[in-house]
């Protein structure tokens, strides 16, 4: 999913879209798509299920929102208290990459994160692919960057 976006955030100049008529017309790379305003309607639905996408995972969840930012909660959840709002998914990866090579939700106190949330963002570090890291202890719970890097 990450790389999908990645693709468009280049030095290459940004999709763009015209009409005339019925017809849409889509420029990604220098090539022109045209599309009827069927097409284009399921285009826009796609990609925006693609960029909005929710992600389960067995304890946590996560989903990216259309204002680019990026939820973590715990699975199953209603209340606000169980979720945690992050700017975007590279403040969550920037989050992760200043953490130390074996980490415990205590040293997610140091980023601001309380309560039930540091474990809740411990165990999506866990989960989610792609943060190499894996449950190293669960008590106190310890997760463990892959390949010991810090």
């Amino acid at each position: 999913m990450r790389r999908l976006v990645e693709k468009f955030s280049s030095s290459k100049p940004s999709p763009t879209a015209t009409a005339d008529g019925a017809t849409v017309h889509v420029e990604v790379d220098g090539h022109v798509h045209g599309l009827s305003r069927e097409q284009a309607d399921a285009l826009r639905d796609e990609l925006e299920d693609a960029l909005t996408a929710r992600q389960e995972f067995l304890n946590t969840a996560c989903e990216r929102r259309l204002d680019g930012a990026f939820v973590v909660e715990r699975r199953g959840a209603d209340s606000a208290g169980h979720r945690k709002v992050f700017e975007s998914f590279d403040e969550v990866a920037r989050l992760f990459d200043r953490l130390p090579a074996e980490f415990t939700a205590e040293d997610l106190s140091a980023t601001g994160l309380t309560g039930g949330r540091r474990h809740m963002v411990l165990w999506f570090f866990v989960e989610h692919p792609d943060f190499a890291c894996s449950l190293a202890s669960r008590q106190p719970l310890t997760a463990a960057k892959d390949g010991g890097e810090s």
